[in-house]
């Protein structure tokens, strides 16, 4: 599991007008919420940068004032024009309590339709799972070396330990085998 190293500071007040002048001084307020308490903390956006602009599942081991949590980025907010970050939201997580967490899908294999000149098209690129913290995974991975022109993987051939739950309906396509033009035309 890929895990981010986060050392936050201790927000002892909170409101918009303190949150403001924090972003001003180029901190980040953020919660940390689940459990037994919720704790308002500042953290610099150079320690997050690889746990929000990536496509990869990571969990954040966020320290508070010596103490290292857990947690994973349940929400962000944005600025609407200046695209900085203004918030973040993460999640702390309870042995055996389970959460519900969008995880990247990755294929393995060559498809036989793609050797013939079809295109992979990949229409879901991320899929909600539900499962406790010990069984997290980083990627669901689907073996596509079975798909040919035509046809359509869907996500009910998704294999995932007993432990995981996938939160999606069955019949959804994940991707499929595009027949380009000119294979078209020739048949």
């Amino acid at each position: 599991m890929n895990t981010v190293a986060v050392s936050t500071q201790k927000r002892e007040e909170v409101g918009s007008r303190l949150a403001k002048i924090s972003r001003s001084e180029g901190l980040v307020p953020a919660v940390i919420y689940g459990g037994k308490e919720t704790q308002h903390v500042l953290v610099s956006p150079k320690e997050i940068k690889g746990l929000i602009y990536t496509s990869d599942f990571k969990i954040a081991k966020v320290e508070v004032d010596g103490d290292v949590v857990d947690c994973i980025v349940k929400d962000t907010q944005f600025h609407p024009v200046s695209d900085e970050l203004i918030h973040i939201d993460f999640l702390r997580l309870s042995p055996g309590r389970p959460v519900k967490v969008e995880i990247p899908v990755r294929f393995v294999g060559t498809s036989p339709g793609v050797k013939l000149g079809g295109k992979l098209i990949q229409q879901m690129r991320k899929i909600k799972i539900k499962t406790t913290p010990e069984n997290l995974i980083d990627e669901v991975k689907v073996d596509i070396s079975h798909l040919d022109l035509g046809h359509v993987l869907r996500v009910k051939s998704i294999e995932v330990s007993a432990n995981i739950e996938v939160l999606a309906n069955s019949s959804i396509p994940i991707a499929n085998i595009e027949i380009p033009r000119a294979l078209k035309s020739a048949a």
